[in-house]
């Protein structure tokens, strides 16, 4: 645990926001696309109860290496889209860098329906930029560079897709379709956050 500390990439720098995110009281909590587990080991100190899904073999591997027979983890090598979860079973389910990897409408309808009523997603994705975004993407690679003066890039063993496929503005427009009330945020580090709570009614 504490060599993942020192990890630091464009995706570990908010898992701090997700963290944050949390609701109170939550008892289950899922993470799509987990790669090798880290945002689920950290996810178990306030979680008690989470699953990591992802397709990657080598990735849910090295997750379970890494688990230290914690009884309240789980690691699910599959498709987060078809994998049989019970409707409305977790009270909290975030995806990190995994959105852009899916349709984007299928993937948060899917979130959406994983929730249970008065429960909590945060989405940190990547989304492409449109000119109308260069002032951010410049103070991105500002940002990108003074980070590195004091921490190393951790390079994260998990599969990559690149350019993604929906631009910021129609990341935004999708979410306020989809999730009425979300909050949609545009970040540092090329990421955008969405987080919304499923009504309880």
């Amino acid at each position: 645990m504490d060599q993942e500390r020192t990890r630091w990439n464009h995706n570990t720098h908010y898992h701090r926001l997700v963290i944050a995110t949390i609701p109170d009281g939550a008892g289950r909590a899922l993470d799509v696309g987990c790669g090798e587990g880290m945002l689920v080991r950290e996810l178990r100190r306030h979680v008690p109860e989470v699953v990591g899904i992802d397709l990657d073999q080598v990735s849910i591997d090295q997750a379970e290496v890494q688990n230290n027979d914690d009884a309240g983890s789980e690691f699910v090598l599959g498709d987060f889209l078809t994998h049989p979860f019970e409707p409305a079973s977790f009270d909290f389910v975030t995806s990190v860098a995994t959105l852009h990897h899916v349709d984007a409408d299928i993937g948060l309808s899917r979130i959406r329906d994983l929730l249970r009523p008065g429960g909590v997603m945060c989405v940190v994705g990547l989304a492409r930029a449109q000119l109308r975004d260069f002032p951010l993407e410049l103070a991105s690679v500002l940002a990108h560079r003074y980070f590195l003066l004091s921490r190393k890039y951790w390079q994260h063993p998990s599969p990559t897709v690149w350019p993604p496929p929906e631009t910021y503005a129609s990341m935004r427009r999708i979410a306020a379709e989809l999730l009425p009330g979300a909050r949609f945020q545009r970040h540092l580090l090329w990421r955008y956050s969405l987080t919304w709570t499923k009504p309880s009614c």
